[in-house]
C-alpha cells in the first residue's frame, strides 16, 4: 500500500515555515465538510470513484482481438485521454516498441510533423487505432481521426472499420453516431466520468490489456486505496492529510507551486499526468495551484538549486519508489580513487534512494516543506493506488478552494475560439474576435 510522510512539512521538523497540528486540527470541520460532499456524492461528476468497481471482461476481449491481429496500436486523444494511457504504457511497460508487440503509438497533438512520421512506420493494414473522445467533438482528435479514416480506407476499404475501436460516451456525441453507423467496436466512458479522471475506465484500461498489463490489478489497487481516502478521520486519511498541507501552505503561506518528482524514469509521464489534473482541475476564480512536473535524479541538478535557495513558493512532492524489481550492483573497479571508490559494490537503486533522501533533507534543513509518497513498487496494483490517490487529493482540494474540480471553462473559451477560425457554424462571432485581435497585435510587431 503506498503511504506518505509528511514529517517535512510540520514545524517540528522544518520550523517556523512547517505547519502546526493545531493549525491542521482548526481545519477539520472544514474538511469534514469536504469530505462529506464525496461521501455523499453532492457532484454527479465524482463518478470516478466508481470506477474501481468496473467490469474489465469486455475490455480483455477487445484487447484480445486487438493483440491477435495488430502489428500496431494507435491511440488518438489529447489531454487525460493521452496523459493517462502514457503514464500507464511507460510505467509498466518500458521500452515497450524495441521489445513487444503490437507497437504503441499515441498521437496526442495536431502537430503535422508527428503524425506523417507515425504513418511512416506503421502499416495501416495491420494497425488498429483507438480513437477517444468522450464529447466525440473534441477538434484535434477528430481531426487527425477524420485523417486516419481516408488513409485507413484507401488500404482497406470497407474492411477498416474492423480496425478502429471508439472510446466514447455509452449514448451520445460525434464519435458514438459514428460508432453506430459504422458498425465500429466501441468502449463507453461512464457518464459523470471527465477525461483528467478517466484513467481508471477503457481509457486507460484498454492500452493496459494491449500491452499485457491486468487491468484487474490497476482496478484492485484503486479499490484498496479508495477506501483509506475515505476515512473520515483526517490523521488515517493520506488523501484528506495531503490536501489539508497543500491548502494550509498556500492560503497560509503563499506556497501556491507544487512540485512533484518521482524518483523514477518509468513514472515521469504520471508527473506529466498529475499536471493536468491539479492545473484543470484547481486553476479557477482567481485561485489554484501550479504544479511542476520534474523526476529524480535527473531534475536534483536541474532544479533544486532553486527550490532549496529561490523563492519560498514551492511545496515538493516526493514519490519514492522502495523496489524498483530490478537492480544492478556498481562494480569494484577505481577503487583507489577517493572519488569513485566509495560507489563500488553497491547498487543503482541505493545510489538513486540516497539521493532521493538527500533531496528531502536538503530541502526539509533550509525551511523548505515538502512531502514523500512512498511507492512499495512500480506494479499495476500500486499503480491503480497512485492515480485514485491523487484524483481524490484534487477533488478534496478543489472542495476546500471553494471551486468546481471538474469544470474548465477557461480550456472551453479557448475550444470556442478555435471553433470560428476554423469556421464552425455559430462560432462566427468568435472569429470576429480572433480577427480584431489580430489587427491590435499588428503595431507591436518588429
Amino acid at each position: 500500500m503506498i503511504s506518505l510522510n509528511f514529517a517535512n512539512v510540520m514545524e517540528e521538523v522544518v520550523g517556523e515555515k512547517g505547519l502546526s497540528e493545531r493549525e491542521m486540527e482548526a481545519l477539520r470541520g472544514k474538511g469534514q465538510e469536504a469530505l462529506g460532499q464525496m461521501l455523499q456524492r453532492k457532484w454527479p461528476e465524482l463518478a470516478f470513484l466508481d470506477l474501481p468497481d468496473g467490469d474489465t471482461e469486455e475490455i480483455k476481449d477487445v484487447a484480445l482481438r486487438i493483440k491477435d491481429d495488430s502489428e500496431s496500436f494507435l491511440i488518438l486523444g489529447i489531454g487525460g485521454s493521452a496523459l493517462g494511457p502514457k503514464a500507464i504504457l511507460e510505467a509498466l511497460s518500458p521500452f515497450h516498441n524495441l521489445r513487444k508487440t503490437p507497437k504503441v503509438f499515441i498521437y496526442d497533438n495536431v502537430d503535422p510533423r508527428s503524425l506523417t512520421g507515425i504513418l511512416s512506420v506503421v502499416d495501416l493494414k495491420k494497425t488498429t487505432v483507438n480513437v477517444i473522445t468522450k464529447s466525440g467533438s473534441t477538434a484535434e482528435t477528430v481531426a487527425s481521426f477524420m485523417i486516419l479514416w481516408e488513409e485507413m480506407e484507401k488500404v482497406l476499404g470497407k474492411k477498416m472499420t474492423g480496425r478502429i475501436v471508439a472510446t466514447t460516451d455509452p449514448e451520445k456525441g460525434n464519435l458514438r453516431e459514428i460508432a453506430r453507423r459504422y458498425g465500429l467496436a466501441s468502449l463507453p466512458i461512464p457518464p459523470g466520468v471527465g477525461g483528467r479522471y478517466s484513467v481508471l475506465s477503457p481509457v486507460g484500461l484498454l492500452l493496459a490489456e494491449v500491452i499485457g498489463v491486468d487491468s484487474r490489478e490497476l482496478l484492485k489497487g484503486a479499490r484498496d486505496m479508495r477506501q483509506r481516502c475515505l476515512e473520515e478521520d483526517l490523521w488515517k486519511n493520506p488523501a484528506l492529510l495531503l490536501s489539508f498541507v497543500l491548502y494550509l501552505l498556500s492560503t497560509e503561506a503563499g506556497r501556491n507551486i507544487d512540485v512533484i518528482i518521482p524518483y523514477a524514469d518509468g513514472l515521469r509521464p504520471f508527473s506529466e499526468w498529475f499536471c493536468q489534473l491539479w492545473a484543470e482541475s484547481l486553476g479557477k476564480l482567481g485561485m489554484g495551484l501550479t504544479p511542476y512536473p520534474s523526476v529524480g535524479t535527473t531534475d536534483q541538478h536541474s532544479q533544486l538549486q532553486l527550490w532549496v535557495e529561490g523563492p519560498e513558493d514551492k511545496v515538493v512532492i516526493f514519490v519514492r519508489t522502495e523496489d524498483y524489481g530490478v537492480d544492478i550492483k556498481i562494480p569494484h573497479i577505481f577503487e583507489d580513487m577517493e572519488g569513485l571508490g566509495y560507489l563500488c559494490g553497491r547498487s543503482l537503486s541505493e545510489l538513486i534512494k540516497a539521493e532521493e533522501e538527500s533531496s528531502e533533507l536538503a530541502l526539509a534543513k533550509a525551511g523548505r516543506p515538502n512531502l514523500t509518497v512512498h511507492m512499495p513498487a512500480i506494479d499495476a496494483y500500486h499503480l491503480g493506488q497512485l492515480f485514485i490517490f491523487f484524483e481524490i487529493t484534487t477533488a478534496l482540494t478543489g472542495f476546500l478552494l471553494g471551486v468546481n474540480p471538474f469544470n474548465q471553462p477557461g480550456v472551453e473559451e479557448g475550444k470556442r475560439y478555435t471553433y470560428g477560425m476554423m469556421g464552425r457554424a455559430g462560432y462566427e462571432e468568435r472569429r470576429l474576435e480572433v480577427e480584431a485581435a489580430r489587427e491590435k497585435k499588428l503595431c507591436w510587431r518588429i
